[in-house]
């Protein structure tokens, strides 16, 4: 939308950035309200004012801070909630800090939009929906797969019950819910993107998130990769650049999908166990990649595919980009940043 202010919280990390830049695209004005503390973001926001000048408004605040999101909300014609504690890991180690980002953040954004009355759209995660224990598994060649065949075709809904695991899984939950209800006791145009795995160029993945982008990182520098659990768990992957689709195309068509959720992955086409992906990165990479084997992790899903139907159809999305391509370019772009920064002598 052309000539519109829009604030993206977390505007400096993977999925903001990618947003940013395809909203700066399209003419908007966006504000950036970061705290920059993750490594490399600052990158992100310097490449984004590098590509667009005066579209770009840094704001290093932090969303804790209810009157720094106020201005940063001023005026805006749209929020995409984007900031975040990430972690499941961080979340078990402080959860408190994982409360007051994600809730309290959550709901400062919120009480600023709604000054605003400004549509927000809200980066949600599957992990609202738990660890999925209750669904009969089958351990087949491609990995963990339910043994109900009409959901190993179609992967999980929204009409799953939400049931929070971990201090992340509470606080990004609690947070979800804030946003619908707000569209409820508010009329607040609000909507909900709950994603599985996103991956794509911009995002610097650690062994706690962002995992396709780490096995990738790992794998180029010839580095061991640690497995928690047995390496079968499944997953549905979905480049950035879809998932940006969908959040641009929730905020044009807010008021036909307004106090909805929406699960956003990859879906069935693009599922794959992590064994699976990481015998494809040893093509693309050309070498054989050292895996070590560690205990599950707390909370850890041995399957998630979201159903996207719903998603897809509401916005009119189209289909993905196939995840061995998807991996392909980002092991390009890993290459070629890496190969920028020892030409520049800037620090990873």
């Amino acid at each position: 939308m052309t000539g519109s202010r829009v604030l993206v919280t977390g505007g400096a990390g993977f999925i903001g950035s990618n947003l940013a830049d395809r909203l700066a695209r399209d003419g908007c004005e966006v504000v950036i309200l970061d705290t920059l503390a993750r490594p490399g973001v600052a990158k992100n926001l310097e490449w984004l004012e590098g590509r667009h000048g005066d579209r770009i408004v840094r704001m290093t605040e932090d969303v804790r801070d209810a009157a720094a999101v106020r201005r940063a909300a001023q005026g805006v014609d749209g929020v995409f909630h984007m900031a975040a504690q990430v972690a499941v890991t961080s979340s078990l180690v402080d959860p408190r800090e994982d409360f007051e980002v994600n809730l309290l953040g959550g709901l400062n954004v919120l009480e600023a939009a709604r000054q605003e009355k400004a549509p927000v759209i809200f980066a949600s995660t599957n992990k609202v929906y738990g660890d999925l224990s209750d669904i009969p598994l089958e351990l087949t060649d491609d990995g963990y797969l339910p043994a109900d065949p009409a959901l190993r075709a179609t992967g999980v809904g929204e009409s799953r019950p939400l049931d929070f695991h971990t201090p992340y899984g509470c606080s990004k939950g609690g947070a979800d819910q804030y946003v619908l209800d707000y569209a409820r006791s508010f009329d607040l145009p609000t909507c909900v993107l709950r994603m599985s795995c996103i991956y794509g160029p911009r995002q610097m993945g650690t062994e706690d998130q962002g995992w396709v982008a780490h096995f990738l990182i790992r794998a180029l520098a010839g580095q061991p990769i640690t497995i928690f659990g047995d390496g079968l768990q499944v997953r549905d992957i979905l480049n950035v650049g879809d998932a940006v689709e969908a959040y641009v195309a929730a905020w044009r068509q807010i008021e036909a999908v307004k106090g909805r959720a929406f699960n956003l992955g990859g879906g069935p086409a693009n599922t794959v166990s992590l064994r699976r992906i990481l015998a494809y990165i040893e093509e693309v990479v050309g070498r054989r990649v050292e895996l070590v084997f560690e205990d599950w992790r707390t909370g850890d899903q041995r399957y998630f595919v979201a159903d996207t139907r719903d998603v897809r159809r509401t916005l009119g999305l189209p289909d993905p980009l196939g995840w061995r391509q998807g991996v392909v370019e980002l092991a390009r772009w890993l290459s070629e940043e890496g190969a920028a920064r020892a030409r520049t002598g800037v620090a990873a």
